[in-house]
């Protein structure tokens, strides 16, 4: 059978398949377990017709992805971007079962989206295109089966159409989408937590070589949630960050951020506005690069979070960091380096100079955490502070990490040298999803 061309998937199934050699030749009874996984269970294509304000009649492609539910409902969340496709849908979702999987949390993977753009529409077209997104997609999610949440394109205001969609049409109120407002069933440290959990993650990094972040320096890339509370909570540990960015180019602070212009870049990108025009008038404090990243716009740094979108550290890149002293690279966004930026970094781990990389799947895991942390607070009818959302955040990542090291010690170490990340995320997320399938008699 000639499959489709589907590139990000593809490559996110190479970098998980190449990265498991050790386990399969130790344990070649789960090659049968990669060959089942790879093939979602459930793949759900619709139109989406909305009407605009002008009274015309538009049209997008709706999708859910329904990967894998061997360990709980399928999660993941719901993007809104010109470029959905199934095959960034596809690749987003086989990211998810695995790093689901490593939030010890019983919860599934999935992903789904459309290629409706939001920006420049109204509220009003927004609201009726989550209502009609929602009147096909409620017959396919439940809080017991399939839980959305935000993703590009959807933040509290779309979750809040969706979810009022939802309830209309099912009659019930119920946590069927994670990322709501506080007053009606969300989870306080939700916005922040994948870039809290980023940086948590990045400070055991730093502990097991014998650091932390006072004083470094952190070039970080993005300007939405991610990006923004990562660098607050870099800035708060005592980093310096020196770095954001947005499609439009990169913003570098000569003495970095502070966290009054990182709130203030916060509502500019509410109102949809680009760094370009936080720079202006500012030039003694910011140098901005039309269409550039900012992995090579400087001469120093000791850690790089990327945490705008896909393959967005080349191996060129990753070689510049590298040259620039930069010990530990961690993604804040899905397969934010290339294969070849792997290849770089994991290279370097055998040397006297690593950068140690960590991939998304593992780093980037807070945001789902307390997604699943908000299900569970649904399903007790309860919720907790902010001081207990987030100190079981930090577990959560502590644990993370430690099984990411473990499992990388035990199938992917070189005698002295630091163990692999990649692998190891890969690898215990594997296994924990492909015993769970085997139990429920999906491979045997």
């Amino acid at each position: 059978m000639v499959l489709p061309s589907e590139p990000e998937f593809e490559q996110a199934l190479h970098e998980l398949s190449s990265t498991l050699e050790p386990l399969l030749k130790a344990k070649p009874e789960y090659r049968k377990a990669l060959e089942v996984v790879q093939i979602p269970e459930r793949v759900i294509q619709f139109r989406v017709v909305w009407e605009d304000d002008a009274g015309n009649v538009q049209v997008n492609r709706g999708f859910r992805v329904q990967f894998n539910s061997a360990l709980g409902p399928y999660k993941g969340g719901l993007r809104l971007h010109p470029s959905v496709n199934l095959s960034i849908l596809k690749f987003l979702g086989f990211e998810q079962i695995f790093k689901n999987a490593l939030t010890g949390l019983n919860i599934g993977g999935g992903k789904g989206g459309s290629d409706f753009d939001p920006k420049g529409r109204s509220d009003n077209e927004i609201r009726r295109f989550c209502v009609a997104f929602m009147t096909e997609l409620s017959r396919h999610i439940g809080q017991d089966t399939d839980v959305p949440a935000g993703d590009i394109g959807v933040g509290g205001r779309e979750v809040g159409y969706l979810f009022g969609a939802y309830k209309k049409l099912r009659n019930e109120f119920v946590g069927v989408l994670t990322g709501k407002g506080g007053s009606w069933g969300g989870s306080y440290i939700r916005p922040e937590a994948t870039g809290y959990g980023l940086v948590y993650y990045v400070q055991h990094m730093l502990a097991h070589l014998k650091t932390d972040f006072k004083g470094k320096k952190v070039l970080v890339s993005g300007s939405g949630n991610v990006a923004q509370y990562a660098a607050l909570k870099v800035i708060e540990l005592g980093g310096t960050v020196l770095s954001l960015s947005d499609s439009k180019g990169a913003l570098i602070a000569k003495e970095g951020f502070k966290p009054e212009e990182i709130h203030e870049i916060a509502a500019l990108k509410l109102k949809h506005g680009y760094l370009v025009d936080h720079a202006k008038g500012k030039e003694a404090r910011f140098t901005y690069h039309e269409g550039k990243r900012p992995w090579t716009l400087v001469d120093a740094a000791d850690v790089a979070l990327p945490s705008a979108t896909q393959n967005e550290v080349s191996g060129e890149e990753a070689e510049h960091l590298h040259k620039i002293g930069v010990k530990v690279l961690a993604e804040g966004s899905n397969m934010g380096s290339t294969q070849e930026a792997i290849d770089v970094m994991e290279a370097t781990r055998k040397t006297d100079k690593p950068l140690w990389y960590a991939p998304g799947k593992a780093a980037n895991a807070g945001g789902v955490a307390v997604s699943g942390l908000e299900m569970a607070q649904n399903s007790a009818r309860l919720t907790w502070t902010t001081e207990e959302v987030d100190a079981k955040l930090a577990d959560i990542m502590k644990n993370c990490y430690e099984n990411c090291l473990q499992t990388a010690e035990n199938y992917a170490s070189d005698e002295g040298k630091l163990p692999s990340l990649v692998s190891g995320a890969n690898i215990a997320g594997f296994i924990k999803v492909a015993d769970a399938m085997k139990a429920h008699g999906d491979v045997w």
